[in-house]
């Protein structure tokens, strides 16, 4: 059955914890759809993993569509959210709505992700999800921000705290169906968790959070560089090289074919 906003809410209630990795093809997409991950985020963290950029700025909006519809050619259950890159959402709420329904349009997704939760991006929530566009928030460490926050951890200091409470609330306010809580301490995820009905997608932010997201790549061993709170499930890097490695000296060999 397909997973949707009504279930990831009743989920929530149930304290029922919720699973999302990120995906950004059709082979990725497919394996976590059959592995009944509930929620997938086509995530611009595919323009450092897939496309070997140094951060998420660079990815278009053109890129983050074409890797949407193959992950969703992929997916019959699962929740799809796709992130709207660094600048086509930021400069005004129109510019939002053409970018977001873009999306929601071309890609199959069932909804959006935007990052930040300060006023004019609380404004542009409300306006989207009053024409039907689905949004997922993002507070704490937001990396299309890196230039100014750096991958620190977020919430230290009691002013930063009560400013990232504020924007959670605030996002609820606006129409979110949830929020990914990103790099801050585990009482401040445990606050803002505790003070919303949406469910809240932990990712360096503790056990306390409705869900947890991890990028894929990075569970699998495949990042370059992965943050300090990602889990290495395999090593997928190493038995990659050696398997290709392993058919170089076959071939060289003219053990293969055989």
């Amino acid at each position: 059955m397909k997973v949707t906003i009504q279930k990831l809410c009743q989920w929530k209630q149930e304290k029922k914890p919720i699973v999302c990795l990120t995906a950004w093809d059709y082979a990725i997409a497919s394996l976590l759809d059959d592995a009944e991950i509930d929620l997938i985020l086509v995530g611009d963290s595919l323009a450092m993993v897939a496309l070997g950029h140094n951060n998420t700025l660079p990815i278009t909006l053109e890129e983050m569509i074409h890797h949407t519809k193959a992950v969703c050619r992929g997916v019959k259950r699962s929740f799809v959210v796709c992130d709207l890159p660094f600048l086509t959402y930021q400069t005004s709420v129109t510019h939002a709505i053409e970018s977001a329904g873009k999306i929601i349009k071309e890609t199959n997704a069932d909804a959006v992700k935007l990052e930040g939760g300060y006023p004019a991006m609380v404004e542009t929530v409300s306006r989207l999800t009053e024409i039907g566009i689905p949004v997922m928030g993002h507070v704490g460490l937001t990396p299309q921000s890196v230039r100014v926050l750096g991958y620190k951890q977020q919430g230290k200091s009691t002013i930063a705290q009560e400013t990232i409470f504020n924007q959670a609330i605030a996002l609820e306010k606006a129409g979110a169906f949830a929020i990914v809580l990103e790099h801050m301490t585990m009482e401040l995820a445990q606050k803002i968790t505790d003070s919303l009905s949406i469910p809240t997608i932990g990712i360096g932010a503790g056990k306390g959070c409705d869900g947890q997201v991890l990028v894929t790549a990075d569970l699998l061993g495949l990042s370059a560089k992965s943050p300090p709170f990602a889990k290495a499930y395999a090593d997928l890097k190493s038995i990659i090289s050696d398997s290709v490695t392993q058919f170089a000296d076959d071939v060289r060999s003219h053990n293969f074919p055989n």
